[in-house]
This record gives structure tokens, sequence and C-alpha cells, in this order.
């Protein structure tokens, strides 16, 4: 008898920590989405034609198939293309932007080098 109460005890745990991690995650991805609405109701920090200073925070493939360096300047996204092989994430790096995307919450920009 004891240990069904055991059994029970643990099992009512279990369901306890699981509503936990999904409640968690949830928020996590609602704050994600704040933040997202956020970027489109402000202006971007950035113009095309800027040469701006950011720090690579990683590396992703473009549509184009091409390895593309992502930054952040001011929280604003900086996609940058045409990256050196030898460049690393935590590296600093001057890019000019070149376009928005449509929603103009993030930009695309060419390396110019490394800062």
């Amino acid at each position: 008898m004891e240990l069904v109460w055991v059994a029970a005890a643990g099992g009512g745990l279990l369901v306890l920590l699981g509503l936990f991690v999904i409640r968690r995650r949830s928020g996590d991805a609602s704050a994600s989405e704040r933040a997202h609405e956020a970027a489109q109701e402000r202006e971007p920090p950035v113009d095309v034609g800027d040469t701006v200073t950011l720090g690579v925070t990683e590396f992703t493939d473009h549509h184009s198939g091409e390895r593309v360096a992502v930054g952040k300047v001011e929280g604003f996204v900086v996609f940058t293309e045409d990256v050196p092989d030898g460049l690393a994430e935590g590296d600093a790096i001057r890019a000019t932007v070149t376009s928005f995307n449509r929603d103009r919450t993030s930009a695309d920009a060419q390396f110019v080098e490394r800062a």
C-alpha cells in the first residue's frame, strides 16, 4: 500500500514538473513575439548606405546558400554577406547596410572589414 502512495506522489511531481516546463517554454515564445512586435513598431537605427560596426553573434545560411554573419545594432538584426572564412562568433566587423526586409525589422549588409 505504501508503494502505491509513493508511486502516486512521484507521478504527481512529474505532472507538475511537466506543466512548469510547458508554461516556461510558452513564456519564452510570447517574449519573442513581443520583441518582434516591438521591432515592427520602431524605426530602424540604421539607414541604407550606413556603415555600421557590429559584433557577430552567429552565422546562418542565406536564402542564396551563402554563409551570412548575424549581428545587432541597438538590438536591430543585421545580416552581413560576403564575410571572410576566418571570421568567428564574437568578432567585430564593419558592414554597409544595403537593404531592409519587407517589414523593416532587419537589414542586409555587405562586409567591409574587421573592426
